[in-house]
């Protein structure tokens, strides 16, 4: 079972992608974690993103493609299937990660969409606020300080404040929409909402692996 996983800044997606490796046995492939193993063991493309990342600058896509490529080459691919996590990030990514899978004769069975309301994401990830003094972490709505508190003893961090968090969200939203409208011409995305609790959410993206066999 080879799958992608994507969904928006807090929509869960790293929750649920624990919870299908745990459940399914698949190979979990993040970028962070493919970037980190590849510079570790000194593989060519691993190498190459080093030089970029230790002069502090983008790693171009065909080093970032050749890392997956690297990855997905492995033989517990053909054991367990993969997920893919975080990558593909752009739609030539996207068109990257097809001729990888032919040039490997792996196929994508499904993609696994968690589509969360991006209002209701703005709440959950702008309302973290740090008290001044101690330095303790709450939020707004899930974790509120106890009591009627003042909210002059506490402060957002930059990227925490909703304007902010809203850009990210474009940005995610913009990117993504290529991607997921490619798949869907596959015929290949399954729609999971996101606004449920973890187990349900969970249930349903079981039931879409099931009709995916």
């Amino acid at each position: 079972m080879n799958l992608l996983i994507m969904g928006l800044p807090g929509a869960g997606k790293g929750t649920q992608a624990a919870k299908i490796v745990e459940e399914f046995g698949v190979a979990h492939i993040s970028t962070g974690d493919m970037f980190r193993a590849a510079m570790a063991n000194k593989t060519e493309m691993g190498v190459l993103a080093k030089s970029y990342i230790d002069k502090g600058e983008l790693v171009p896509d065909e080093v970032t493609n050749g890392i997956v490529k690297e990855r997905l080459a492995e033989s517990d691919i053909a054991e367990k299937g993969f997920l893919l996590d975080g990558y593909p990030r752009t739609i030539e990514q996207a068109y990257a990660l097809d001729e990888t899978l032919k040039a490997l004769g792996l196929k994508l069975d499904g993609v696994i969409n968690i589509e969360v309301n991006p209002d209701s994401l703005v709440e959950r990830l702008s309302g973290r606020i740090i008290h001044k003094k101690t330095g303790e972490t709450f939020h707004k709505v899930f974790n509120p300080p106890a009591g009627d508190y003042n909210e002059d003893d506490y402060y957002q961090r930059e990227d925490d404040k909703p304007e902010t968090v809203k850009r990210r969200l474009d940005v995610n939203i913009a990117q993504g929409a290529p991607i997921i409208e490619h798949y869907r011409k596959a015929g290949i995305v399954s729609d999971i909402q996101g606004n449920q609790e973890i187990d349900a959410v969970f249930a349903d993206i079981e039931k879409a692996i099931a009709a995916m066999k």
